[in-house]
């Protein structure tokens, strides 16, 4: 069975403690991450960039010049792509790049990428994380005493702690998280995941 280290909020190590086998402890599919990931980053793109093609160039539709007698190649329209300021042959185009894959390959991809942190000791668990107002120093005190300073990290609590977002949300490589929203890439991006104790009974009882 899969283990992490358990800190209280001070950093002081005060043991181990087991991670659920059936999230921590499968086989990493990777064929399944790699598709969730892909999945995740494609939906993040807003595919607003957008060419003008020889319809859309604001040119007048007269004929440049007279068909024949100039010597120079016969022009219909200042808005061909082979003038100079003329529309563009092959330039992107508004688009949606989402789809979806099903909800248990999500679901699965979630496991492999919990079971890889699990494998490389990647996880850790804190206790007694409660903050009466935002205290960024305290945060990053707790940080450099477990021995998570300098690392891509990401903080999950089992709900929204606006005192803890605040805190975490100016440090370098800290990313905050919900129980809930948890997803693959966020998981395989962080160096560590850093669980609080009721973050880790929240994701026992919504994915496994």
């Amino acid at each position: 069975m899969a283990q992490a280290n358990l800190y209280d909020f001070t950093g002081d190590l005060k043991g181990t403690v087991d991670l659920p086998e059936s999230l921590f402890g499968g086989p990493v599919n990777r064929s399944v991450l790699y598709d969730a990931v892909r999945m995740y980053l494609a939906n993040r793109r807003s595919g607003t960039a957008k060419a003008k093609d020889r319809g859309e160039v604001n040119f007048s539709n007269i004929k440049p010049y007279r068909q024949k007698g100039t010597g120079r190649a016969r022009a219909g329209r200042r808005s061909s792509p082979i003038w100079r300021k003329g529309g563009v042959v092959f330039g992107p185009h508004l688009r949606d790049y989402r789809f979806a894959v099903p909800k248990k390959v999500k679901r699965l991809a979630l496991r492999s990428a919990l079971a890889d942190k699990g494998g490389s000791a990647g996880v850790v668990v804190v206790d007694g994380v409660s903050m009466d107002e935002p205290r960024t120093k305290r945060v990053a005190e707790f940080l450099s005493a477990a021995g998570l300073g300098g690392r891509k990290v990401l903080f999950v609590t089992a709900g929204f702690d606006d005192n803890v977002w605040r805190s975490v949300r100016n440090l370098r490589g800290v990313e905050f998280m919900v129980a809930g929203d948890m997803n693959a890439y966020e998981i395989l991006r962080a160096d560590v995941l850093l669980l609080t104790r009721d973050a880790l009974a929240r994701i026992e009882e919504v994915f496994a």
